[in-house]
């Protein structure tokens, strides 16, 4: 982690919480983007089988100096942390790199227009904070030529990966077409290593459904074969003949 993720000038104990704007109550986004916003969090804690504790969150305040204004990502990731019991506290009610002590490890940017800084600004903060993976969707190629680029911080510099495994957190991103929340759109989602997107809890209702339809077919299936058997023994007992022989 980048030690300009923690304030080293300031004991945490010592500063002033009631200073941050936590809340601002404007609202900044489009709804395609508060559509995606939902399908890069929800389906982590409805399918991700991580085996510790996470945070995921979207369009809330990242600060990571505390004489410097925050940034709001459209998503975060941060492994092995999770929101303080009391979150309705000042300290906790958004993301402090002090408070968790260390920097989300994946931040996720949608662009919607040319204003939001995502390839350079907010670029250069992310690499300098230490954020491990910065993602970049641009669906209507506002700022960039393609849909998707995803950078790997190395040596404290970012390098943008071919590929779109996230080794380190073990979770990739994978664009998909499709229908969500009623839209089909383009959309940016997690998926396994074989690119199979991580399902949301509509799709896994949806799994659980026809998998209980498969197996009453099968139930059905199977009883109606022993009830064939059991009429052809009896066709057969009838006849003097032993069906067993």
């Amino acid at each position: 982690m980048n030690s300009k993720t923690i304030p080293s000038i300031l004991h945490v104990d010592e500063i002033d919480y009631e200073q941050f704007v936590t809340e601002d109550d404007t609202p900044v986004d489009n709804m395609f983007s508060d559509q995606q916003q939902r399908l890069l969090v929800e389906p982590l804690y409805t399918s991700w089988n991580y085996p510790q504790p996470f945070l995921a969150r979207a369009n809330i305040g990242l600060y990571y100096d505390p004489d410097r204004p925050p940034l709001v990502p459209d998503m975060l990731l941060s492994l092995g942390t999770k929101p303080a019991k009391d979150r309705r506290a000042k300290k906790n009610r958004v993301f402090f790199t002090w408070v968790f002590g260390k920097a989300p490890d994946v931040v996720v940017e949608v662009v919607s227009n040319r204003e939001g800084g995502e390839a350079d600004q907010k670029f250069r903060i992310y690499e300098e904070i230490g954020v491990p993976y910065y993602v970049i969707f641009d669906p209507d190629r506002e700022i960039l030529t393609t849909d998707l680029l995803i950078y790997e911080l190395l040596d404290c510099k970012y390098i943008w990966k071919q590929n779109h495994w996230l080794e380190k957190v073990g979770l990739g991103l994978v664009l998909w077409e499709g229908v969500y929340e009623q839209e089909y759109d383009l959309w940016l989602r997690w998926c396994d290593q074989k690119g199979k997107p991580i399902p949301i809890a509509a799709e896994q209702r949806l799994r659980a459904e026809q998998e209980r339809i498969r197996a009453e077919q099968e139930r059905i299936h199977a009883k109606q074969e022993r009830e064939i058997k059991e009429r052809l023994a009896a066709r057969l007992r009838a006849m003097g003949i032993d069906p067993d022989e």
